[in-house]
């Protein structure tokens, strides 16, 4: 029996410290080492970044203010002021100073608040804070500013940004700076933060046993590589990704998880036809068993081979969900290495992404008496042919985006048809 890769990586990072009482470097997650590969194998070193928007009214953003709660933050979260690097063929975070920077976004010519903060994350420096703020507006007369709050993926997942949104407000609030937390308080936090990563990388050890490898690669065994679709950027289009979105009526209790997965199966189907196994990926899991709830990135990217050869009773869907929730503490890189060990062609490349959100249980940004209006600003490209997100409140709001340079807008605006169509809910709302 082969080591896992977790328990390699956790040798090779022992080993670091090895008579070295104060090395400043942090171990990384199974979510932070994908990112960090994927970030290694992409021709142009793109980071992949979360940014999150709110609009303001002109003027009542106070930056110097922002500032200070930003770097409070930063001060008091390690992960938010680490940057990620390799040593001696080791992927760490290694500990920084505080220092969040707060750019001033002008739109050049002919473009307006949005394009300037679309060129601004286009030129995200991967060798940076992990977190940055842009302010824009779109120009002098305008009533309103936008207010970019960004995190590099490898400092958060979808737990940290609701509670980045509420500390930035509170820190605000309060008129905190990075000055205000005691050694003694920054020394907790980081002892917190890299006991809840190591007590992540041994639960992922123990997720990579040979009954779990076993099982994803008799699962995923029939994936391969999906054929390069013909796709066409329209001479017209000045974004790298297309949008669609749709609001439809939820059920009480909201749609259930597995019909979502059966609305992307029908969305595949829609691109890339049927027989191929389109392995699609959503996140999952929590802070591990017994530590603290710290920011940072620590939930996995779960595979789920959607067979778009038929469309199976969603019983069967959930039924098939549930084996896989299971095992799905098994880290990314373990599944793409069963899977080939179980005879399958696939490289680990994803052809959908899907995640989910709750509205009910996310807050405004509040800075002092203004709460933001939260907006979105499409555009940014991804790491898939498509990915699709899906909010839950009282309403279902559905929004797919896709790779221009991959999906023709006509093909993909078919596939979110489909997606919908699938869905078990009634005519949409607008």
């Amino acid at each position: 029996m082969h080591p896992s890769i977790t328990g390699q990586y956790l040798a090779r990072y022992q080993r670091l410290g090895a008579g070295d009482p104060a090395p400043g470097l942090l171990p990384v997650t199974g979510a932070q080492r994908r990112f960090l590969l994927v970030r290694s194998l992409d021709p142009a070193g793109r980071a992949d970044i979360v940014p999150m928007f709110f609009a303001f009214p002109r003027g009542t953003v106070d930056p110097a203010r922002l500032r200070a709660a930003a770097n409070h933050l930063a001060a008091r979260h390690p992960v938010l002021r680490s940057r990620a690097c390799v040593v001696r063929g080791t992927p760490v975070l290694r500990l920084a100073p505080a220092g969040v920077p707060l750019e001033h976004i002008a739109p050049a010519p002919g473009e307006d608040a949005r394009d300037a903060l679309r060129r601004a994350l286009a030129g995200w420096v991967t060798d940076g804070p992990p977190l940055r703020l842009f302010l824009a507006h779109d120009g002098p007369h305008a009533e309103e500013e936008v207010l970019a709050v960004v995190l590099d993926h490898t400092a958060c997942d979808g737990q940290s940004l609701a509670r980045v949104v509420e500390e930035l407000g509170a820190a605000y609030r309060d008129r905190l700076g990075p000055d205000d937390l005691s050694p003694a308080d920054v020394a907790a936090e980081l002892a917190a933060y890299e006991d809840a990563v190591l007590r992540q990388l041994a639960a992922e050890d123990r997720a990579a046993s040979p009954r779990a490898l076993a099982y994803w690669g008799e699962r995923l065994r029939p994936a391969h590589e999906q054929a390069p679709l013909p796709g066409t950027h329209s001479a017209t289009a000045e974004l790298p990704t297309g949008a669609a979105e749709l609001k439809l009526p939820s059920p009480s209790g909201g749609i259930p998880f597995p019909a979502l997965l059966d609305a992307c199966r029908a969305a595949a189907t829609a691109l890339y036809g049927t027989g191929p196994v389109s392995p699609i990926g959503y996140p999952w899991g929590g802070r591990p068993t017994g530590a603290e709830s710290v920011l940072g990135c620590f939930l996995n990217t779960v595979v789920f081979p959607a067979d778009t050869a038929s469309t199976p009773a969603p019983e069967v869907t959930a039924t098939q969900w549930w084996d896989d929730l299971d095992r799905a503490d098994t880290p990314f890189d373990e599944v793409v290495r069963a899977a080939r060990a179980g005879g399958s062609a696939w490289s680990g490349r994803l052809d959908g992404l899907l995640t989910v959100d709750d509205a009910r249980h996310r807050t405004p940004l509040r800075l002092g008496a203004m709460a933001g209006r939260e907006v979105h600003i499409d555009g940014r490209q991804i790491r898939a042919p498509f990915a699709v997100s899906a909010t839950q409140g009282p309403e279902l709001h559905l929004r797919m985006v896709w790779d221009r340079s991959v999906l023709a807008d006509p093909a993909a605006e078919d596939a979110f048809a489909a997606l919908c169509a699938a869905l078990p809910v009634d005519a949409p709302v607008h």
